[in-house]
């Protein structure tokens, strides 16, 4: 009792002034309950802390390390869509370089910085930069993303996954001018890999719905694609690979209104950059984290994911480079293509009746939920990165002007007030049939449909287009067309003697590749 006292859970003078024995017993009991109450509180709050053992790897990081380092490419339409994919990707980032806002940001990042054994860089294709291999990721990376004109590939998520040959080509043109001999051969093999990484993760998980941006898959299949170019070994990529993961994410909301601006063309161009870097890093002996994904409360799943686990619809091959979309005739969010190009067709039709766009009184687009999702905005559009996802500016532009070009997209192309007036017309509605076949795996279609009605109460056939030119159903007419998108690129920066510099291209070596283009 006297501790009883001594800790505070009974006065002196309460035991003092108990006026019988029953109480003070009574009291005693009730101070044993209390103490044997806070005892068990006590031990039943206690926390044992986080287990340090490390785990096993999680088995997504071991299946992209296990591709990458075992998978051999043998399918031949796979290597020669790649070699499409190759100059397609290299045009398109030199005819990004017409455009200041673009060649802006490009170089060293601090301007007049060169290079230590610059014999050993990586050249920019187009420039005379020579840059150390990340800053050489983000200089490709940018220009080849910068008009939204390369490949495609659409799933639960989208993106461009020829974004990634910002990464492979500063790595592999750095090495081949260290010495190593790799191929153009080499690259395309790198490239279907990459393909098939961010592709594969596409395939059923939607980054989107969260906010995240599609370049964490670029910045994921880069780093485990250059990881093997660098050297590293399968655990090292493990290692490599779970640092994309944990690395800081971008959100999506520089694709969106009312946030739409120049990051979006960019935001690859960051992902390459970041993707060497952290192979490197890696290279140095920097360590992983393997169970990245799947930790429980500090996970990406569950700080990044809502909880959900990825799923996976085939295992990694070669179908994402087999089935990738081009960008051939129109450099449109590819969303919008087959309304482009059913907007061209419904041009053609009115000049033909005697018409223009300003007889126009309606135009519904009936299109995929997707294309709803990313492309329908309404208002004013502040910028070039506004416009080209903006399916009713891509409608309307090629209904007044009977063409859709790069330069459609600029403050001097949008000033005229004839589209605006237009675009005030245009709306879009889901077609659940669009919808469903935009995801069968089989089809992959990217339906529009466009019904147009005219001021005299005139409704011309609707337009439907499901498969854009760029589309594997219709490669045979596109490859033709992707040849001449290249040429016109090209023609701005090189003449016609320097085209027609024929290469045994995959057995070509990278660093004489990428001379090819260096600007005279």
């Amino acid at each position: 009792m006297l501790s009883a006292v001594r800790r505070g859970l009974l006065s002196l003078k309460q035991w003092q002034n108990a006026p019988v024995v029953a109480y003070r017993s009574s009291l005693l009991s009730s101070l044993t309950r209390s103490t044997s109450q806070t005892t068990l509180t006590r031990a039943m709050s206690t926390h044992h802390g986080e287990s340090a053992i490390r785990p096993e790897p999680d088995k997504v990081l071991k299946d992209i390390a296990d591709y990458v380092h075992n998978y051999q490419v043998t399918s031949e339409l796979a290597l020669e869509t790649a070699r499409l994919c190759l100059i397609d990707t290299i045009g398109c980032g030199l005819e990004a370089l017409r455009f200041p806002d673009c060649t802006r940001l490009l170089g060293p990042v601090v301007e007049g910085t060169i290079v230590p054994n610059a014999a050993q860089a990586p050249r920019v294709p187009g420039t005379n930069y020579q840059l150390d291999p990340i800053r050489g990721a983000f200089n490709i990376g940018t220009t080849i993303r910068w008009l939204d004109f390369n490949d495609c590939f659409l799933a639960a998520e989208w993106g461009h996954p020829s974004d990634n040959l910002g990464a492979i080509l500063a790595v592999a043109d750095h090495l081949a001018r260290q010495g190593k001999p790799l191929k153009v051969r080499d690259l395309l093999e790198s490239m279907v890999k990459a393909h098939e990484i961010q592709g594969g993760l596409a395939l059923l998980n939607s980054f989107n719905r969260v906010g995240l941006d599609h370049v964490v898959l670029v910045k994921v299949a880069s780093t485990a694609v250059v990881s093997k170019l660098l050297g590293l070994t399968h655990a090292q990529t493990i290692d490599a690979v779970s640092q994309a993961w944990v690395d800081g994410q971008s959100l999506r909301t520089y694709r969106h209104a009312p946030n739409t601006g120049p990051r979006k063309s960019w935001a690859a161009g960051d992902a390459c950059s970041r993707a060497v870097n952290l192979a490197l890093l890696v290279k140095k002996g920097e360590m992983g984290l393997p169970s990245v994904l799947t930790a429980k409360q500090w996970g990406f799943y569950d700080v990044l994911f809502k909880g959900e686990e990825f799923q996976f619809q085939m295992p990694y091959g070669s179908y994402i480079m087999e089935n990738v979309l081009f960008k051939i005739s129109y450099p449109a969010e590819f969303h919008a293509q087959t309304a482009v190009e059913a907007a061209l067709i419904v041009h053609d039709r009115l000049r033909a009746m005697g018409r223009s766009s300003d007889d126009i009184k309606s135009v519904r687009i009936r299109t995929q939920e997707a294309a709803i999702r990313i492309i329908d905005k309404q208002g004013p559009l502040h910028n070039f990165a506004d416009r080209d996802h903006a399916i009713n500016y891509m409608v309307a532009y090629p209904l007044i002007f009977g063409e859709l070009t790069s330069n459609s997209y600029t403050n001097e192309a949008a000033a005229d007030p004839r589209i605006d007036s237009l675009r005030a017309k245009i709306y879009c509605v889901e077609n659940k049939v669009f919808s469903v076949d935009y995801h069968e795996p089989a089809k992959r279609s990217i339906g529009n449909a466009l019904l147009v009605e005219l001021n005299d109460g005139t409704v011309l056939d609707e337009v439907v287009v499901e498969y854009p030119v760029g589309h594997r159903t219709r490669r045979e007419e596109g490859t033709p067309l992707l040849i001449e998108k290249f040429k016109r690129h090209i023609s701005h920066h090189f003449d016609e003697g320097h085209q027609r510099n024929k290469k045994n291209l995959p057995n070509l070596a990278v660093d004489r590749f990428t001379d090819l283009f260096v600007k005279p």
